[in-house]
């Protein structure tokens, strides 16, 4: 069993020392020209250890940064304009000295936020996280993110704790490398792809990609991954969305959100007891009402939600469809926001079915592609 939080052990589980050998090898690539950023949330120490002996293995320099979710929470119910611009100049000229950044993220209570007004997460999100994540770590570093299993989160899976650590370890160390095989041919399509059209329950939404290009994700920048993205041409999109699963969002649930999308812009937003807190974040800016990602997703060993981002936006059968943030390069449509919210639609048959179409062409139907040269991504070829 691994080390995890609140359960420490004195033998390490092999399966961390992988799982550190994946992220300094095949996710950043580490080597001695690297100065590497570990900043790690709520992780048993061993565990942190571990990561650090195996970059310096790596022939890494190395910082580290540890933090606590809880401190976090305090932090954020005093935070000011001024402090947090403080905090940002800090972390801003610390990411300035990186190459590489690893982030491993734990914690028992996914709603520890939840408490923290809107108005102070959206001042922090435009204060902070625009000067530090957005126009530095994510288009200067070599970056991975990945959530730490914990008891919480195997409860927000409906697992056991042990059962869950071994669906965790099983996603987190799966064959990315022939995932990356299988994914080649969607990229090139998608790169070739004017009009994408989006179909299901609750959904009949058309846009252009045109141009835009597309990012295969496969094990690069999150873990787990599994995803192939790219991005609405911002003005393009038209129709409306409905999205079936739960979101968190700063420690609320949202459920059943819906959007009706005018010449690119959410021109109207519902989430039953939640719509004024949705359309408050949406409000957050100009490019909050804009989608800065579309992705469809493709890990085989995720199929149902866990209401964590990271897993949920991967889940074979999926696509999430993004306002805010658009990243830059290919894949982005320039769109800027301090928001980049992704949310899930589950297109599988036990979860209404759905269809993808590019070009007028049927590329995915009830979550399986159907283009030959795309089967290869479904569940039964990734997972064997």
């Amino acid at each position: 069993m691994p080390p995890i939080a609140g359960n420490l052990r004195t033998v390490l589980d092999p399966r961390v020392t992988r799982l550190a050998q994946l992220l300094t090898g095949h996710s950043t690539r580490l080597t001695k020209e690297d100065t590497v950023l570990i900043h790690a949330f709520d992780i048993p120490d061993e565990a942190v250890a571990e990561l650090v002996r195996v970059a310096h293995e790596a022939g890494a320099k190395v910082a580290v940064r540890l933090e606590n979710t809880a401190v976090r929470r305090q932090l954020l119910l005093g935070m000011t304009e001024d402090n947090a611009k403080i905090i940002a100049d800090v972390e801003s000229a610390e990411m300035d000295r990186m190459t590489a950044y690893i982030a491993i993220r734990g914690g028992g209570n996914y709603a520890e936020l939840s408490d923290v007004p809107t108005d102070t997460q959206q001042m922090w999100q435009r204060v902070y996280a625009v000067p530090v994540v957005f126009e530095r770590r994510v288009p200067k570093t070599k970056w991975v993110v990945l959530r730490w299993p914990s008891p919480g989160m195997a409860q927000q899976a409906g697992m056991s704790t042990a059962a869950f650590e071994n669906f965790y370890f099983d996603v987190c160390t799966m064959d990315y490398d022939k995932m990356a095989k299988a994914c080649a041919p969607l990229k090139d399509l998608m790169d070739k792809t004017d009009v994408v059209r989006l179909v299901g329950p609750g959904t009949d939404l058309t846009f252009s990609i045109k141009d835009i290009g597309s990012v295969p994700c496969v094990g690069l920048r999150n873990i787990p991954d599994g995803e192939c993205f790219s991005c609405p041409v911002r003005e393009s999109a038209e129709g409306e969305v409905t999205y079936n699963t739960v979101s968190l969002y700063h420690g609320t649930e949202f459920n059943n959100v819906r959007y009706v999308v005018k010449a690119g812009k959410i021109v109207e937003a519902t989430a039953g007891e939640h719509t004024a807190k949705l359309n408050e974040i949406l409000d957050t800016d100009e490019g909050a009402r804009y989608f800065g990602e579309w992705s469809l997703g493709f890990n085989p060993y995720i199929l149902h939600p866990m209401k964590d981002t990271l897993f949920d936006e991967k889940i074979a059968g999926s696509f999430h469809l993004t306002p805010g943030n658009a990243y830059e390069g290919p894949g982005g449509n320039g769109n800027k926001s301090a928001v980049h919210w992704d949310k899930v639609v589950i297109q599988r048959p036990e979860y209404g079915g759905g269809e993808v179409w590019f070009d007028g062409v049927l590329v995915r139907k009830d979550g399986l592609f159907v283009l030959p040269e795309l089967q290869g991504l479904n569940p039964d070829q990734l997972s064997s």
